[in-house]
């Protein structure tokens, strides 16, 4: 699936058709440059999903929840400053991948050795025009 992004205002059009494609899958992995637009996007998602926290970056913390217009847990996890996998496992990784709940994870290539095999790789790249292409 693909999904163009020309421009900011299209983000929430974007996200409701991720929200569209998501069915039962619960983990998502985003991958993409540095200011590429994965933070943006996966608030645009959460938002699409209901969420009415501030929705930010967990750089420091790891990972943020949230709770969806449903009432769904919704975690966020940014891996950036984890310097290993035991960082990540000493905050309950597995705990959190195993709940049900969505799952949606920037920099998952510092823990590609323990990602699910059922992972949805969620590619998001700027083009040359500034617009971003969201693949998956």
């Amino acid at each position: 699936m693909e999904i163009r992004i020309d421009n900011l205002n299209e983000i929430s059009k974007a996200a409701e058709e991720f929200v569209r494609q998501i069915d039962d899958r619960r983990i998502f992995a985003f991958y993409g440059k540095m200011g590429a637009g994965k933070t943006t996007f996966i608030s645009a998602v959460c938002e699409a999903l209901g969420v009415r926290d501030v929705i930010n970056s967990p750089t420091f913390a790891i990972v943020n929840e949230y709770l969806s217009g449903a009432g769904d847990l919704i975690y966020h996890f940014d891996f950036y400053r984890i310097k290993n996998i035991g960082e990540a496992l000493d905050i309950g990784y597995y705990d959190y991948i195993d709940s049900g709940c969505l799952c949606f994870m920037e920099w998952p290539e510092l823990i590609e050795s323990i990602l699910p095999d059922d992972a949805v790789k969620v590619y998001i790249e700027e083009e040359a025009d500034g617009s971003r292409v969201v693949r998956f």
